[in-house]
């Protein structure tokens, strides 16, 4: 009798500032239940943490560079420019060189692909080649925030653009099931007040949301994370974040089980009832 073999497991990170510190709860919780992650996706703050791990960062340690950010910390990164951005972006790039020890795709222990969005004709862009710093640099440049990345012919800027949950992305690179981490389902704010950069904010907030909703419509699993009030750029106080990507993860582990049965031609409990009732 031959062994049926396992299918592939590909995780669609989504995009959306500090709410995407959730992703390592996410991660923390697959691995501690021994789920592989064959494939990895990333938009924005996606393509950070799924870069970090995917190049070898051990997930714990991810987490520990993520509680040690303070806002001095936060600051250290700015490097103001006076044209196209408040932040050039390239002492991001630095630390993200420190961190994955200037890594390219191609050496990489987990596939992994970055997405970004060219401005010149909002086409998704999906980099797995070359150097993996400034490709996380391109996707999580958010438009007058970061200076867009000019490649060839193209102007990067935030993946969250154009694909906020990769599904189809992470797809294509061969995954049978994939789990998508939805970060913008819940964008409302109670609280908001309709200032003028309110106004823009909770706009692209919107779009996002409607964007992330299409993405995810074929994707196998859906975690939906709610962070609650959390802006794009509080990056400090990470371990309430953490969590709720802990506890997200657990909610869906039975339903993943279940699909990794069935991919596998097992008797899934869906499937015993279904044979029962024929």
């Amino acid at each position: 009798m031959t062994k049926s073999k396992r299918p592939k497991i590909g995780l669609a990170l989504g995009s959306g500032g500090a709410r995407g510190i959730a992703h390592i709860g996410v991660i923390k919780i697959l691995e501690e239940n021994h789920i592989p992650i064959d494939y990895i996706a990333g938009t924005s703050i996606g393509a950070l943490v799924g870069g970090f791990f995917a190049a070898g960062l051990d997930i714990k340690e991810i987490e520990r560079l993520s509680l040690e950010t303070n806002w001095r910390k936060v600051f250290s990164f700015l490097d103001p420019r006076l044209t196209q951005s408040l932040i050039g972006g390239e002492k991001v790039k630095t630390f993200i060189n420190e961190q994955i020890g200037s890594k390219t795709f191609e050496e990489c222990r987990i596939p992994f692909t970055a997405v970004a969005t060219d401005l010149k004709n909002g086409e998704i862009v999906s980099m797995n080649t070359g150097d993996m710093a400034s490709a996380i640099r391109a996707s999580i440049s958010i438009p007058l925030v970061f200076k867009p990345v000019e490649t060839f012919d193209k102007l990067l800027a935030d993946g969250g653009l154009s694909a906020p949950v990769p599904v189809e992305i992470v797809r294509n690179m061969g995954a049978d099931i994939v789990i998508a981490v939805n970060l913008n389902k819940h964008y409302c704010d109670e609280d908001w007040k309709p200032g003028w950069y309110n106004i823009a904010d909770n706009s692209l907030n919107i779009l996002q949301h409607h964007l992330a909703q299409f993405n995810v419509r074929n994707a196998d699993l859906v975690i939906d994370i709610n962070a609650g009030q959390s802006s794009w750029y509080d990056f400090v106080n990470g371990k309430d974040k953490i969590a709720i990507g802990e506890k997200a993860a657990e909610d869906i582990l039975p339903k993943l089980r279940e699909l990794i049965a069935e991919k596998r031609g097992g008797w899934s409990l869906k499937k015993i009832i279904s044979w029962f009732r024929s």
